[in-house]
């Protein structure tokens, strides 16, 4: 994903993407052979140590506008969501691992979900201008929210409900009126805001 990502950058004319994309291939490659390496560890006891990966130290994420345009601008937007969502599922790793007393490991998956969400996803949402000013950002969450309360979500229940799965389908009706909660409490916010 990333070294396509990054060659994309540089036909956009993105360099500092394509330099960002390069960087965080690299990082995930690391990452990759820790993870072997602890799999080794974890099937076979005192073959390897578990390494615990490197702490790093979270970057910025300053309100502006995007850096980058075209592809590249969707190739950021990917990437955060797959960011994201890797840093969320090794927290949830990482306490499942202290649940079963592997404690260096849980370390790993703690110091890899900072990694992604406070170096990989603050480095992308930086030149992505993921961040703009209040209003902006409510307008944003509006949108999404909008969109995951009467259209993904709904129809997520709907496809559950066709196949018989009453469980999920209830889940996504109810995801469905929290987000469309969250729409209406933004735009609320949207309509209090004062001038600054």
């Amino acid at each position: 994903m990333y070294p396509s990502f990054a060659r994309q950058a540089r036909r956009d004319g993105c360099t500092a993407a394509a330099t960002l994309f390069t960087e965080i291939a690299r990082d995930e490659a690391i990452h990759r052979g820790w993870y072997q390496t602890t799999l080794r560890a974890v099937t076979n006891p005192g073959s390897v140590r578990v390494p615990t990966g490197d702490k790093v130290h979270g970057v910025p994420i300053p309100a502006g506008l995007p850096k980058c345009s075209g592809r590249t601008l969707e190739n950021l937007s990917t990437a955060m969501h797959g960011e994201a969502f890797a840093s969320a599922k090794y927290a949830l790793y990482a306490r499942q691992a202290r649940a079963t007393g592997q404690s260096r490991l849980a370390k790993l998956f703690t110091n890899a979900a900072a990694a992604e969400r406070t170096e990989h996803f603050a480095e992308e949402a930086a030149l992505a201008g993921l961040v703009r000013g209040n209003a902006d950002n409510l307008r944003t969450a509006m949108t999404g929210e909008k969109y995951e309360a009467t259209r993904m979500y709904p129809s997520f229940a709907r496809q559950a409900a066709s196949v018989g799965d009453r469980q999920a389908a209830a889940l996504f009706r109810e995801i469905a009126g929290d987000e469309g909660m969250h729409w209406s409490e933004f735009a609320a916010a949207l309509r209090s805001l004062r001038p600054a």
